[in-house]
Order: structure tokens, then sequence, then C-alpha cells
């Protein structure tokens, strides 16, 4: 898929299908998580290599996945941090701490973002 529409979808990969947050616009990838107290899933930042945790209410776990949505890393970022951007990462896929070992998520792990308008 080239371009990536904001809205909802579904992600697959060690766990069964988790509610993921499209956020495919500039003006969506900027707004992020800010000014929630929480997510329900994941959000995906597309395109994105990094992120940052200022004015964040809650910790997050930060997984940066390459362009055909292999996981390089996994971090967990505590808020108010600045995270390098990754060499290689293409996507960020965001969600509350402790969710991505809940649902198995780790390096070389790859996973797949279907839209629900694709379903």
């Amino acid at each position: 898929m080239a371009r990536w529409r904001n809205g909802p979808g579904t992600l697959y990969g060690a766990d069964a299908g988790i509610p993921v947050e499209i956020a495919g616009s500039y003006r969506a990838r900027t707004r992020g998580l800010l000014g929630r107290d929480g997510i329900e899933g994941a959000l995906l930042l597309t395109p994105a290599s990094g992120v940052h945790t200022f004015r964040m209410r809650f910790a997050l776990d930060v997984a940066y996945l390459s362009r055909d949505f292999t996981v390089l890393a996994v971090r967990t970022m505590r808020p108010g941090r600045l995270g390098l951007p990754r060499p290689r990462a293409r996507h960020v896929l965001e969600a509350e701490a402790g969710a991505m070992a809940r649902w198995g998520l780790r390096p070389g792990l790859r996973v797949t973002v279907v839209p629900a308008d694709a379903a």
C-alpha cells in the first residue's frame, strides 16, 4: 500500500487481531496520542521513523517497523522523552506501556496492518 489513510484497522502478528488507529496524514501524526489518557489497541504512525513523548500523560511502548512491517526494535518511553529516529524505520507503532510484551511483539516479527475499509 503506497498511501495510508487515517482511520481504524487491525494489527495482526503474534497475537490475534489488535485494534489499531492509522495516522497517515501529517496532521494525524502530529496529534498522535497527545491529550489522551490511554488507548485501546495501538496507533500506527506512517510514514514515521521516530517519536517523542512530550506532553504525554502515560508511558508508551514504541515499535519501530521497517518498510515491510518487520519489527526493528521495541522500546518503552516515559513521558517527556525524545526518541531518536531509527535508521530503516518507515512506520512507528505506539501503545500503552506493557501492551507490546503482552501481544508478543518483538524484534524480527513481521506484522500486518489491515485498514477497516480494506477488510
